[in-house]
This record gives C-alpha cells, sequence and structure tokens, in this order.
C-alpha cells in the first residue's frame, strides 16, 4: 500500500461528464477501493460468482486476485462495479452536484471529517471531476486512515479483552443472582402453595358450615311445622317480652313520682312545722302579712311570675311560692322596671299572677295579651295582699286560668 501511495501519478481522468469504470481508475485506487468499499463476505460472494463455484484461497489472497483483475475489464470487474454502484447510489447521486474539482475535494473533506469514507471514496474517484491531483490526495488520506484505522483496532482489542474480563465477572454475579433469586422463588412458591392448601381448606371449612347451617334451618322449619300452634306461641312470648319491657317502664316512673311525692310531702310537712311569721316592717310604712298557704298547692319547682303588687309584699311573696316548691320570679308592672324585661319574664314563667290594683294599664294589657295567645295559665288578682296572691295560686292551680 505505501508502494501504490507514494507511486506517481500521471494518469488524467477522462472528459466530459462519464463516470470512470473500475477497471478504468488507475492501479494503486483498485487495493483501497476494493479493502474499504466492499466487506469480505461480499468480495468472496463475487469471487465465487466469477469463478461459477466457490473461493477457497484466504482473504489476503482473495484481496489480492480481486485487486489484480480490476485492472481490465472481465466478468469480476464488472460484478464489482454493479456492486459498488448498487452499494453507494446514494454518494455517487450526491457527488453529481460536485460541477468543479474543488467542490469535490471539499465534499471528499468533509466526508473524511465524518469518518464516513466508504461511499465518498467511491464517488470521488470515479467522478468525472476527480484529477490527477485530487486522486493522489484521495490515496494519500486513505493510507493514513488505514494506519490509525490499525491503531483503533489494537486499542478497542485491548478495550474489548477489558470488556470481556468485566463481562465474565459480571456473568459470574449474574449467575449468583439468579441462583439465590431461584431459591427464593422456590421457597416463595412452596409458602404460596402451603397458603394455597390452606385457603382449600378453609373454604372447604366454611361450606360445611354452611350446609350445617342450612340443615339447621331445615330441621327447625320441620320442628315448627310438627308442633301446632307454634307461631301462636311465638308471637305470644313476643307480647309477653313487650309486656314486661313495658311493666318496668311503667315501675321506673311509679318510683320517681313516689320520690317526687314523698319530696313534696317533707316540704310541706316542714312549711306546716315552721311558726306563722309576724307582720315585718316595710320600707315605706308596710307590713308584710302572715302567710296562710292551702295544703293543696303544690309548685314542683314551677316558675311563678308576680306581675305588680306593693313593693313591701315582694318578699312575703317569695316566701309563699318558694314553701310550697316553686321559683318566685317579680316585674313591678311597668312601674319602674322596663316592659321589655316584661316579655323576657313572660316567656320563662310558668304560672302568672298579675296584681291588677298595682300595675300600669300597657303592662294588665300585655300579660292578658300574652297569656292568651300562647295558653300560659295567669290569674288576675285585684287585692295586692299575701292572702290573696294564696288564693290566685289554688285558683290557677286547680281549676285552669280565668277569664280575667
Amino acid at each position: 500500500m505505501c508502494e501504490h501511495a507514494n507511486a506517481l501519478l500521471t494518469a488524467k481522468p477522462p472528459s466530459g461528464s462519464r463516470r470512470r469504470r473500475i477497471w478504468e481508475l488507475d492501479h494503486q485506487c483498485h487495493c483501497p477501493v476494493v479493502g474499504v468499499c466492499l466487506p469480505l463476505d461480499t468480495l468472496r460472494r463475487l469471487v465465487g460468482k466469477a469463478l461459477r463455484g466457490k473461493a477457497v484461497a484466504d482473504d489476503y489472497e482473495v484481496h489480492v486476485g480481486a485487486v489484480a483483475e480490476c485492472m481490465h475489464r472481465n466478468r469480476l470487474s464488472e460484478l464489482l462495479q454493479d456492486e459498488l454502484d448498487t452499494r453507494y447510489s446514494r454518494e455517487v447521486q450526491q457527488a453529481r452536484s460536485a460541477k468543479t474539482t474543488p467542490t469535490l475535494a471539499d465534499s471528499w473533506t468533509q466526508a473524511v471529517q465524518r469518518g464516513d469514507v466508504a461511499g465518498a471514496l467511491w464517488a470521488t474517484l470515479t467522478h468525472p471531476r476527480c484529477d490527477t491531483e485530487l486522486q493522489g490526495r484521495v490515496c494519500r488520506d486513505m493510507h493514513m486512515l488505514q494506519h490509525q484505522a490499525g491503531a483503533r483496532v489494537q486499542v478497542d482489542l485491548a478495550r474489548f479483552h477489558a470488556v470481556l474480563g468485566e463481562n465474565a465477572v459480571l456473568a459470574r454475579e449474574l449467575g449468583r443472582v439468579q441462583e439465590r433469586s431461584t431459591r427464593l422463588l422456590a421457597e416463595k412458591s412452596a409458602d404460596m402453595a402451603q397458603l394455597q392448601a390452606q385457603l382449600v381448606r378453609v373454604r372447604a371449612d366454611g361450606l360445611a358450615k354452611d350446609s350445617a347451617a342450612a340443615m339447621a334451618r331445615e330441621d327447625l322449619a320441620a320442628l315448627k311445622a310438627s308442633i301446632p300452634g307454634m307461631d301462636s306461641q311465638v308471637r305470644l312470648q313476643k307480647k309477653i317480652e313487650q309486656m314486661a319491657q313495658r311493666q318496668t317502664e311503667l315501675e321506673r316512673q311509679n318510683a320517681t313520682l313516689r320520690q317526687q311525692l314523698a319530696a313534696a310531702t317533707r316540704s310541706l310537712e316542714a312549711w306546716q312545722a315552721s311558726p306563722a311569721p309576724q307582720p315585718v316592717r316595710a320600707e315605706g310604712g308596710d307590713r308584710r302579712e302572715p302567710l296562710a298557704v292551702p295544703v293543696s298547692v303544690v309548685l314542683n319547682q314551677k316558675v311563678v311570675l308576680c306581675v305588680g303588687g306593693r313593693s313591701g309584699n315582694v318578699a312575703s311573696y317569695r316566701d309563699v311560692v318558694e314553701r310550697v316548691g316553686g321559683r318566685f320570679a317579680h316585674h313591678d308592672g311597668g312601674l319602674e322596671d322596663s316592659h321589655s324585661v316584661l316579655d323576657a319574664s313572660l316567656a320563662a314563667a310558668d304560672l302568672v299572677v298579675c296584681q291588677t290594683g298595682c300595675i300600669s294599664h300597657n303592662a294588665y294589657w300585655k300579660v292578658k295579651d300574652f297569656c292568651k295567645r300562647t295558653g300560659k295559665r295567669c290569674v288576675f288578682v285585684e287585692n295586692p295582699s299575701t292572702s290573696s296572691l294564696v288564693r290566685g295560686l289554688e285558683q290557677v292551680l286547680t281549676q285552669g286560668t280565668p277569664d280575667g
């Protein structure tokens, strides 16, 4: 190859636009074209086709023989020409756009920089604008590229051996991992088989229990059918249970009522045993009257609102209400207390006692209208004395609300 690269390149490319054939190239171009542009298996196939048999020589001898045959037009050179034109038709078509030798040289330089020289080599050497100088440059470039390719092959071979060593290590590690995975998979498969068997047993037990329950229901239905009046007995049993529950509730209510009655009786006995209060001088010169509460009055924590009355008797009013178990509330009927407070007091009261003799006109009609609308029990008392309050309480608790 070195002798070819250093040989004197004196051939001139043909004029015109026709591309040169492989047998028309200088002999020093045949070696790089055959060696670079054609893979060895393709070259062997073409040589065997030309010989109408199978080439038995080694790769070097096949290469040298093919290079020698390219000097003349013959069956092998024609097969090589057709194969190269077909294989690199795209590069040949692209090279047609180069109308001058410098343009063709630039295209070759770009191909060398890209590292894709096989197709560019064939398209450049056979181009009609490839002169002697460009042909020599192409051959020199190919000579150096082949040297560099050989060096890269050595580097790549060293890397290849290193990769082989690493691959062996990884293969051994992979074998261990696969062995461990296989062992774990076998264990999991055994566990799964055990769980599957357990699931089958549980399902079988469930089916057996369902079957036993169904048989028990059938036996119960048959037993009920064999006993006359079974449904009536069941209904009676349910009714007895309901009545027993109702009796329990009534007994609990009776116990509560007995407790309330006992508490009221104790309050009444305590009130009867207490000494009668003496008249007390109040502010403004009024005296509190002695209490005279009837036995029949029991308020059971009801709120009694007294509207109006003399201010000196308010304490006596409160004493009367609280002695019979009530809660006392008072409004002066608009003399000093606000009418808006009266609305809230009426809403909170259970019983209302209106002292008509000591109340404003507006408060009187407000009390009467409110009690009539809401149905709240109310008694109207003209005399503001304590005894009148007691009679009013007895009246409102025993007879209901008077018409006023």
